[in-house]
């Protein structure tokens, strides 16, 4: 006789392993989520993304296709994960795990209605599930009623506590060295890889040694020179360097899903007129920015402000995307907070608390003077009084002509 094989089961494998935040770090978030599922009369909300059950379970999964869930109640709160992950989700989540396996077709719902049941008052989030797994959702949950709590649970993860901030701090400070590797490593016939190789390895160091706990993953640089310096999130080439270049330092620690960010224009050897007169433009708008953010400044109002300074020097063309961002749990492929954004459509108001970055860019194109992408990138915490810059990496053509 064949032995059974289960749609989901429980793996407790080996000890629970040190999470970013302590017990009631994650308590006091969850607390705060069954305060808005009260609110709005949900009985069990399901997270499919990966910001949101690594802010509210500390596990950030690897996906490779398959669909990963946390299922929070009144009384639980238990992620659902794939077997091929075996007992990691279990050690590296606060509460309790599932796992599903792989025998049948839908065993990832099978696991999740057997926490929430059927004919529940359920949440979801809009804006991640496919309109594949909501018709999924719809027939393995029949859901009494569907409610979207993406916009009021990042409104939530928007204001940092106090261990967020330290271990954004943290980060800082980590984009910091790998900042001073990449200048270190800058000279003429270097290629860019060679450069985001260096600043790399330098800031994973730091955090194996601030965090010997942690797991390590998505630490990354995006080195770029000349022409490559167009767009902010250009990839890494193998363009060798050449002097009177102009580069941008972009470094991204990642810390248990938390991403912190230093950007610098540089020159190679020597900065032509033109270039410098933007250059310094462009820093003048970042320094701007930077006395703007406070609390009871608008998003909005805060980048009318600096479009109205490159406007008077007939810059703003050249201006390519917003002029800041909120920090936390985000990376370049899951992630956002974006309704704390200095664009012109956002007008979310600053509190304390709340983590954002000023990084003003101007890209000019190729064949007018000064043609390159400029940007410089610092990481504010704002107070009560005001805000604290938390990048120490100096910026400007004092020290980034190379």
């Amino acid at each position: 006789m064949a032995t059974p094989r289960p749609a989901h089961f429980s793996f407790h494998n080996g000890a629970k392993a040190s999470l970013p935040f302590a017990p009631e770090e994650y308590e006091a978030r969850l607390a705060g989520l069954r305060a808005l599922m009260a609110e709005r009369g949900v009985a069990a909300a399901l997270f499919t993304s990966m910001h949101n059950i690594a802010y509210y379970s500390g596990f950030l999964y690897c996906s490779f296709g398959r669909p990963y869930g946390l299922v929070v109640t009144a009384a639980t709160s238990v992620v659902i994960g794939a077997g091929i992950d075996a007992g990691q989700p279990w050690r590296r989540c606060h509460g309790e795990a599932l796992t599903y396996t792989d025998w049948a077709r839908d065993n990832f719902w099978r696991a999740v209605v057997s926490v929430t049941g059927t004919g529940a008052a359920v949440g979801y989030e809009a804006d991640h599930l496919t309109l594949q797994q909501a018709e999924k959702l719809k027939a393995f949950l029949a859901p009494a009623s569907l409610t979207d709590l993406s916009g009021p649970c990042m409104a939530q993860r928007m204001v940092k506590s106090a261990a967020e901030i330290a271990l954004i701090r943290a980060g800082a400070a980590v984009a910091d060295a790998g900042g001073y590797a990449i200048r270190d490593a800058v000279r003429e016939g270097v290629r860019e890889i060679d450069v985001a190789m260096a600043g790399r390895d330098a800031m994973e160091r730091e955090i194996a040694a601030r965090f010997p706990e942690a797991e390590y993953r998505d630490t990354w640089v995006w080195f770029q020179s000349g022409l490559n310096t167009d767009g902010a999130h250009n990839p890494v080439t193998g363009r060798p360097l050449r002097r009177a270049d102009i580069l941008s330092l972009n470094c991204f620690p990642m810390i248990s899903g938390y991403y912190t960010a230093l950007e610098r224009t540089m020159f190679l050897g020597e900065v032509d007129d033109a270039s410098l007169a933007i250059w310094e433009a462009n820093v003048a708008a970042h320094e701007l920015g930077l006395s703007l953010i406070r609390p009871g400044a608008s998003c909005s109002g805060i980048t009318a402000e600096i479009n109205a300074f490159f406007e008077a020097r007939d810059l703003l063309r050249y201006r390519s995307f917003g002029y800041g961002h909120s920090f936390g749990i985000l990376s370049h492929y899951y992630g956002r907070e974006a309704g704390l954004e200095l664009r012109e459509d956002i007008d979310t108001v600053l509190v304390p608390g709340m983590v954002v970055s000023m990084e003003p860019m101007l890209t000019l194109p190729e064949g007018i003077p000064g043609a390159g992408g400029y940007r410089e990138h610092d990481i504010l915490v704002v107070g009560e009084d005001g805000a604290e810059n938390i990048t120490g990496y100096p910026y400007g053509p004092g020290f980034n002509v190379v």
